[in-house]
């Protein structure tokens, strides 16, 4: 039984930050390399205690970060995973662990800590990597947290760190030249004056931007010779025949193996057929021509996905736990998971009107492929469909377009829906 293993002990407080001179001098190379620009906004005077949002496209965004907020100490929300083996020194760093996509009041409780004693409470709001170097969806709680911290909030947006390491496609790019801009976006004032929809409103304006626009503006072009390698796991559907599940990538190329078109991703990151049309120059606009038809398919109501997957859960930060294999559904009413772990049942059933988006992982750790990882407060299943033709791509595209769908049903003058799920009366 699961029963039988500790949970992490997400309750406990978090520390004040240590290491804080070692944890610059680590991160120093990497922005010496890329030449890291950092441009200042209407910071004059903001002083801690205060809430940092930043953009998330990959590690490079920890290390900026790291730049942005010295000398003052900080505290970090981390996914349980990032604590793997190594829970004393993340505690000790200031981090705060998190299941990503959970409505989780401790978390709030444990920023307040953050905020009560001076120091600055950073949160990836996208709680993922980017998948194509655009807006992933932010949760729409954050301006409710934002008057409830009662402090300014404070914005940093990176740019260049996914096209230099994109989700896809790990290995540095050698980009040079990334830039970040830090800005104080609400004061305090603004936060305890205006109605939280506002709040959220702002910080969603804020969060709008595109890696592959900014390098082409910068006329930044990538040599890495393996540029296209993975892109595929990203751009899963062809546009040219429409199949879906058949797409593969190398070197820089791009191909369906089912109707056999190729496209050539270019040094500044567009995609050219290399015969007949080129459908999407632009990778987000590949991208949400996905979405789109993911749309399509919950509007109809058709949208489902049923498979076999191997299940290792974290239920601390000690080690994987593997589960075996499982039944995994995807339908218009969320996942369902379904497993026996020695001889008793275990599972997860989370509601489409609940989560507003999910976190996916392209080979993961190099063990059994591509996987969702769906969370409850005490556990995380890392669940990896086997025997089957699928992309957790559009398992993430469809679990966005699902919340989307469910509370515009609710509430059909909202174009994006708020979920009633944070409620800021509830918090002592």
């Amino acid at each position: 039984m699961l029963d039988q293993f500790e949970r992490f002990d997400m309750k406990k407080p978090p520390m004040r930050q240590h290491l804080r001179l070692l944890i610059r001098a680590l991160c120093a190379p990497a922005l010496i390399t890329h030449k890291n620009k950092l441009t200042r906004i209407n910071m004059e005077g903001v002083k801690p205690p205060y809430l940092l949002l930043c953009n998330h496209n990959a590690f490079m965004d920890f290390k900026v970060a790291s730049k942005a907020t010295a000398p003052w100490r900080c505290n970090y929300v981390v996914a349980i995973d990032g604590y793997l083996g190594r829970e004393w020194l993340l505690r000790l760093i200031g981090c705060i662990c998190k299941r990503k996509f959970t409505n989780d009041i401790t978390l709030v409780r444990q920023l307040r800590r953050v905020i009560d004693r001076g120091d600055i409470a950073v949160i990836y709001p996208e709680a993922r990597y980017s998948l194509c170097g655009t807006t992933a969806p932010l949760p729409a709680s954050i301006g409710k947290l934002a008057k409830l911290l009662k402090v300014p909030v404070v914005t940093l947006i990176c740019h260049g760190h996914h096209v230099n390491s994109p989700f896809f496609n790990l290995p540095d790019h050698k980009v040079k030249g990334t830039e970040a801009e830090m800005t104080c976006l609400l004061t305090k004032e603004d936060v305890l004056t205006k109605p939280h929809e506002e709040l959220t409103a702002a910080i969603e304006k804020a969060f709008i931007y595109d890696d592959y626009t900014w390098q082409k503006e910068k006329g930044i072009r990538i040599t890495y010779k393996n540029r296209a390698k993975g892109l595929h796991k990203v751009l899963y559907q062809c546009p040219h025949c429409g199949t879906e599940y058949h797409m593969t990538s190398f070197g820089t190329t791009l191909r369906c193996e089912s109707c056999g078109k190729e496209w050539e991703m270019t040094e500044l990151s567009e995609l050219h057929a290399k015969d007949g049309v080129t459908e999407f120059a632009h990778i987000p606009d590949w991208y949400e021509w996905e979405r789109r038809n993911v749309r399509a398919e919950v509007e109809r109501g058709e949208y489902y996905f049923r498979c076999k997957a191997r299940v290792d859960a974290l239920p601390n930060a000690k080690k994987y736990i593997d589960l075996g294999y499982a039944e995994l559904i995807h339908d218009m009413d969320g996942f369902h998971l379904k497993g026996e772990y020695e001889g008793e049942p275990y599972g997860a059933d989370l509601s489409a009107a609940t989560l507003y988006s999910c976190h996916i992982e392209y080979d993961y750790l190099g063990k059994h492929g591509d996987c969702v990882d769906l969370n409850t407060l005490n556990d995380t299943f890392y669940t990896y469909p086997v025997d089957c033709d699928f992309s957790v791509t559009k398992m993430a595209l469809a679990t966005e377009e699902l919340y989307n769908h469910y509370w515009s049903q609710k509430n059909p003058s909202r174009q994006v829906s708020v979920s009633p799920s944070f409620d800021a009366q509830k918090i002592v």
